[in-house]
């Protein structure tokens, strides 16, 4: 398999898009079409302050009115510089606790978001579970997906990248996030996630209200417990909303049967914002 990482100008290493054509758009006019046209149809409630989101992550055709919702919040903050942690599950590639990057940027057909490799230098130097695993970024779509979202609703941002295996401590993930995003309103927490897998809409519908309800709750053992596959991220980012005093918000509830796929074979997709509010 071809590398998705090169080097660039300045010996600066990429990620290169790994599945632009498959999951959204290659074409950058195409993508941004498609991008601002789920954006401005998106009708949700307005959230503000936004700290955390929940996202799904499938194709743009299946999940991309979901996911719409929830960024379109970000187009109400303020211009700053940003940093994103982002939170998600590595599909592809072993991961033992949390794997983050050691590239200096992702690209998107877009173009290169920077990563915020001091944040990223932070964690590593914390505790163990911490680790730079190229390797399990390289092929996954739980965090790319996102990112010409957050291209398309915010100016200026830097990402931290964080795939999140079975074994990591969640609780501890969670006190680390807190001393590094609690108290500043430039650092965000979005998280990647789809909801349950391959119910008809019917059972899916009922898994994902009680997944929900018990996200909403702030039930971290519940999070845990369903079948959302970036659950860890989920269960993360409900105890740094504890610490620090976030309330989540749904946005918007959905499945693939609404948009790209049959209703006994389904995926379902909820957006969920966190505010101080």
């Amino acid at each position: 398999m071809k590398s998705l990482f090169s080097h660039h100008t300045g010996a600066a290493v990429v990620r290169r898009p790994a599945v632009a054509g498959r999951f959204y758009p290659a074409p950058p006019t195409e993508l941004e079409r498609t991008v601002r046209g789920l954006l401005d149809r998106a009708s949700c409630p307005p959230i503000a302050p936004v700290r955390g989101l929940i996202v799904p992550h499938a194709g743009y055709v299946c999940s991309g009115p979901v996911a719409a919702c929830a960024f379109r919040q970000l187009r109400r903050l303020p211009e700053a510089d940003y940093t994103i942690y982002l939170l998600g599950p590595a599909h592809w590639h072993p991961v033992r606790g949390v794997a983050l990057s050691g590239v200096d940027a992702f690209a998107t057909p877009l173009g290169t978001i920077p990563v915020a490799t001091e944040k990223v230098a932070t964690l590593t130097s914390l505790r163990a579970q911490y680790a730079i695993n190229d390797a399990a970024h390289e092929p996954e779509h739980s965090l790319e997906v996102e990112l010409p979202f957050l291209q398309l609703t915010l100016e200026r941002f830097a990402i931290v990248p964080m795939l999140f295996g079975e074994y990591a401590d969640t609780r501890q993930v969670a006190e680390d996030l807190f001393q590094l995003v609690g108290d500043d309103p430039n650092s965000l927490i979005v998280v990647s996630s789809d909801l349950s897998h391959y119910h008809t809409s019917a059972q899916a519908n009922a898994l994902d209200r009680r997944y929900l309800d018990a996200v909403l709750n702030g039930d971290v053992h519940g999070a845990l417990e369903g079948e959302a596959c970036g659950r860890m991220g989920i269960a993360t980012l409900l105890q740094v909303a504890a610490l620090a005093g976030w309330q989540p918000h749904l946005l918007t509830y959905g499945d693939s049967s609404q948009t790209c796929g049959p209703a006994d074979r389904v995926v379902g997709y909820g957006a969920v914002a966190y505010a101080k509010t």
